[in-house]
């Protein structure tokens, strides 16, 4: 929901048309139809740098739509905005014998605004076409030129598209003066193709019979699959602004620039400071009382209007319209930090994207700014889009990442903060007591920290109907009548939040004979294991680690006790723990289960073991207790 240094770029590019080609689908070798919805049958991309700040891009594509799941490929949606424009543009269908079906006129194609959902001043626009069959397999062919008028980035490219998609051709070249200075970087094995023609360099990289990849689970992406180029210009112009992407001390130098003369605040505003931090005793307080202030009395919208995309929004005047995007927010409450004397940093990051390049500066490795306020024993970072983060929680879709600091001196690549599996916990302590019909009344207490707060602070957003209703529907024990629930961050300053849910269950013992059966692990179960993938080709990982402790504490229905309960198991591999204990005391049986899980990036050759240490679980999840009758 959050975009700063992102420039919507086409993938695009063709300078010439394709020869004359046959599309029959049987045409097509077998082994990119396997696993595939939809086959690249061409691609052909061509950049060619005219100047600082001037640029062409050709593109031509086919792609053959195998069946409905392939549907999303079958159509035409390219970005442009007022320092770029679309032009001659063609577009034909085709059947599956690759005969001609239409071709489409200019009145076909839409011509929209891309507002985002979360935005409300952006010049982006989109031409989009969607092509329109009514049997499959069929094809569809597409091409254009965009000129640009100011260059952040080259565009990036990469044979495969995604998971479901073969290649049968695809390439990319830049076209530059040899005086142009220039930088990319591509995947491993990938040749590249240097050709001098007079004052002109060329750049080619292509790709041939790449069959598709199947879906894969906990997929961490395809860059490791895939030929992929990531280009970047040294120098640049854009909107009138120049600078120079060389290294990441130059970068930041430019987003310093941009913002020079952006801090001042208005004389009321600075007053409201003075009077908000008077009897504040250290720098911690002061922070906490400022960014208190930001969260009740702004607002996030977003701003992509040229280089208003990459400049905060003067301090004065989100001053007095409380709202910003988040390089205007994190921009205002650097100014209010700097009258109450606290000096501090813009941050340029990928939120819920790899770390940056150290080696490696480039527009388009993030897309998000937020602040960082050095002190003498510690560093605090803030996230100044949102109303109700804590202090000092940054999430994990910012945390454990390299990230640009912006200082006088230019950029420096820092390290935010990591929130590690003990960190992001959930203690659960449960009390059911059993009935002898089966049925049960349950009282759950849970408490979430960090990542696991993250994932359940939008629960004290909802409204009571709607919260009643998912409560209830994704709760793992059927709930009969839900008597009651609470939510509560008793701690403003701290992410941890606390869940009560009190309610009757529907039967959740069933009966054999004269004894009961329990499935003792009632509230966190896993309930499947992840599917088995042959031959896996990318990497996994969990969205995070974390730490899940529970207890229930079972009482016994009236006239029965614990004639059989299993053992204690304990499960340990590289990927996480998991332990089970099981014990009777008094009229209860007491279960407590911890599962700690790592967030590491694992190889596709682990991925077996990964399955097998869930299946262990699974089963582990399943162990039973048998209650008998007293005589």
């Amino acid at each position: 929901m959050k975009y700063f240094l992102s420039l919507a770029v086409a993938l695009t590019v063709a300078n010439t048309a394709f020869p004359q080609t046959d599309y029959d689908v049987n045409k097509i070798p077998e082994n990119l139809k396997k696993d595939a919805v939809a086959v690249v049958r061409n691609e052909d991309t061509f950049f060619d740098v005219k100047g600082l700040g001037a640029a062409k891009m050709d593109y031509k594509v086919a792609v053959t739509i195998l069946n409905k799941a392939g549907e999303d490929f079958g159509e035409m949606s390219e970005v442009y905005d007022k320092f770029s424009n679309i032009y001659n543009i063609k577009a034909t269908l085709y059947d599956a014998s690759g005969k001609k079906i239409k071709d489409y006129k200019n009145a076909d194609i839409k011509d929209q605004s891309l507002i985002s959902d979360f935005s409300i001043f952006e010049d982006n626009r989109l031409k989009l076409l969607k092509f329109v069959s009514n049997t499959y397999p069929y094809t569809i062919e597409y091409s254009y030129s965009q000129d640009y008028n100011g260059i952040l980035s080259f565009p990036s490219w990469r044979d495969l598209k995604g998971f479901g998609i073969s290649v049968e051709k695809a390439s990319y070249t830049i076209q530059k003066a040899k005086s142009y200075k220039m930088r990319y970087l591509t995947s491993a094995n990938l040749q590249t193709d240097s050709v001098l023609n007079g004052e002109k360099v060329q750049y080619k990289w292509k790709s041939s019979n790449i069959p598709a990849i199947a879906d894969e689970p906990l997929s961490a992406g395809i860059d490791n699959i895939s030929a992929w180029v990531k280009a970047s210009p040294n120098q640049f112009e854009y909107d009138g602004s120049t600078g120079n992407f060389d290294n990441w001390k130059n970068f930041g130098a430019w987003i310093y620039t941009l913002n020079q003369g952006g801090n001042k605040l208005p004389d009321a505003t600075k007053l409201m400071v003075q009077n908000l931090v008077k009897d504040a005793k250290t720098p911690k307080e002061k922070i906490r009382i400022l960014y208190n202030h930001l969260q009740q009395n702004t607002r996030y919208v977003s701003v992509q209007l040229g280089i208003g995309g990459f400049r905060p929004i003067l301090a004065e005047k989100v001053a007095q319209v409380n709202y910003g995007d988040c390089k205007a927010l994190s921009n205002y409450m650097k100014a209010l930090l700097n009258e109450a004397g606290i000096a501090s940093n813009l941050i340029v990051i990928g939120n819920d994207m790899p770390s940056l390049n150290p080696n490696y500066s480039s527009m388009g490795q993030a897309n998000h700014m937020i602040l960082c306020v050095p002190l003498a024993k510690d560093t605090t970072y803030l996230e100044c889009t949102s109303q109700y983060s804590p202090m000092g929680f940054i999430g994990y879709g910012n945390s454990d990442r390299n990230v640009l600091m912006i200082t006088e001196d230019g950029g420096k690549i820092v390290h935010t903060p990591a929130y590690n599996a003990k960190e992001n916990y959930q203690i659960r302590k449960t009390k059911i007591v059993l009935a002898e019909d089966g049925t049960a009344s349950s009282e759950i207490r849970s408490t979430y920290a960090n990542a696991q707060f993250e994932e359940n602070f939008s629960l004290t957003l909802m409204e009571p109907i709607a919260l009643r209703k998912r409560i209830i529907e994704t709760c793992s024990i059927p709930v009969a009548e839900l008597i009651g629930y609470k939510y509560a961050q008793a701690d403003k300053n701290v992410p941890i939040l606390t869940e009560e849910i009190n309610f009757k269950t529907e039967p959740i013992l069933t009966k054999g004979g004269d004894k009961l059966f329990l499935v003792v692990n009632q509230i966190n179960r896993r309930e499947s294991v992840p599917l088995k993938v042959e031959n896996r080709k990318t990497f996994f990982a969990v969205p995070f680690g974390y730490n899940d402790d529970d207890e229930i504490n079972y009482v016994l229905p009236k006239g029965y006790n614990v004639e059989f309960i299993p053992k204690d198991i304990s499960i340990t591999s590289e990927f996480g723990s998991y332990s089970a204990k099981f014990s009777v005391k008094d009229n209860m049986i007491v279960y407590s289960r911890t599962q700690t899980m790592s967030n590491k990036k694992y190889p596709p050759e682990k991925y077996g073991e990964y399955v097998d240490f869930y299946k262990k679980i699974y089963q582990a999840d399943k162990q039973k207790a048998i209650l008998a009758k007293t005589l």
